[in-house]
Order: C-alpha cells, then sequence, then structure tokens
C-alpha cells in the first residue's frame, strides 16, 4: 500500500535540491565544520556530513557514544542539583542604554540586566560541583550503537549513535559511508560493532583524555 505522504516528501526533496544545489566538497560531502583546530588524537563527541542519493539530500547527525554519556551526567545533574530559582533579576530593574538621534533626541537600543542573584550564582556553582563529582566518579549508564531515520520536507536525516572518531575530513567521510550503507540496506550496526557498548568503565578510561 503506498505511502502518499512519504512519496509527497520524496518529491519534495527532489525539488528542493533541484532548485538549491548544495555546495559539496571533495568525495561529494557537504562538511560543515573545521578541523583546522583539532589535535589527531583527541577525542570526538558530534558532527554533522551530508551527502546525495538518489538525487535526495542526506544529512546525518552524527554523536559519539561517549557524547550521550556526557548528557546523561548533565542531566543527572541537573537533577540533583534540584529546581531552578527564578527571579525576576533578568525581567525587572533593567537599566536601559540609549543612542542619540538627532541633536536632542535619544532612544533605547538596549537594556543591561541586574547581575545574577546570590540564589542563581549558588545554584549553578552546585550544579558544576556535581557534573564535576559525577564526571570524576561515573553513572551507571550504557549506550549502544543506534540510528533513526526522519524524511524532512528537504532532506532526509539519519540520527546516528557510533564509535567512530572525526578529526578530519577524511574521517568524517567514514560517517558519511557508513549512514550511506546503512540507508541503503548494505549494513547494520550490530554487524559494523558487535557487542559494543559504551559504559561506566568506557568513561573512566578516557579521563585523561577529555582533561
Amino acid at each position: 500500500m503506498k505511502d502518499h505522504r512519504q512519496e509527497r516528501l520524496g518529491r519534495l526533496q527532489r525539488e528542493y535540491h533541484r532548485n538549491h544545489p548544495w555546495r559539496l566538497g571533495p568525495g561529494g560531502l557537504f562538511v560543515p565544520h573545521s578541523y583546522a583546530e583539532i589535535k589527531p588524537d583527541a577525542l570526538s563527541w558530534w558532527d554533522d556530513v551530508g551527502f546525495i542519493l538518489n538525487r535526495r539530500r542526506v544529512i546525518v547527525w552524527w554523536r559519539h557514544p561517549r557524547d550521550l554519556y556526557r548528557t546523561a551526567i548533565e542531566e543527572l545533574g541537573h537533577e540533583q542539583a534540584g529546581e531552578f530559582p527564578f527571579g525576576d533579576w533578568l525581567t525587572q530593574g533593567a537599566i536601559p542604554n540609549y543612542r542619540k538621534v538627532g541633536r536632542s533626541r535619544k532612544k533605547i537600543v538596549s537594556y543591561t540586566c541586574r547581575p545574577p542573584s546570590e540564589a542563581s550564582c549558588a545554584y549553578f556553582q552546585r550544579l558544576r560541583a556535581l557534573e564535576q563529582e559525577l564526571s570524576a566518579q561515573g553513572i551507571d549508564c550504557d549506550v549502544r550503537p543506534s540510528s533513526k531515520r526522519k524524511r524532512l520536507s528537504w532532506a532526509t536525516g539519519l540520527g546516528l549513535v557510533a564509535p567512530l572518531e572525526v578529526r578530519n575530513v577524511q574521517e568524517l567521510a567514514a560517517v558519511a559511508d557508513l549512514a550511506r550503507r546503512l540507508l541503503v540496506g548494505h549494513t547494520t550496526l550490530d554487524q559494523e560493532f558487535p557487542g559494543y557498548c559504551f559504559t561506566k568503565e568506557s568513561w573512566l578510561s578516557e579521563a585523561a583524555a577529555r582533561a
């Protein structure tokens, strides 16, 4: 049975690419980020890459499992820090900044907010301390490779979690190649990374590299 919505999205993707050609680099890849300042042995966290498949754009949102692990640490830190002490320091008591208009007139061009409240500063100090402690000790969290495909009006999106390192365009090309093979059904993440799982032990073993 045909899915008319998916067929329509496919047509829209082809039309968008035809009317807005992508500026692709070597290897036919859309590379949005620079690697000039990344060290060859640096740990990777996330990146994006694009390519053309069947006359339609594919955009890959790649994350290393350690990035999801770090996010889990941040979420647990927020949970343990408690509720943020919302106050009126952002919305009340702001000082207007003026700019001259003509000889005698002036108009407001911006506002200077009051300094954060003592409660807000204490909250962020507590949050940073908790995140540092959780990062040093590690948390019970397992992250496995995964992928999720999403059809957009301008491209096919692929959220990809895979234990690759991306420190240059050549390594980014490996992410694009994996994404392409996954989309056309030539491989699976189980085949590529059999039994892989990023764990507390994985996180702790990389402490020196993160520092």
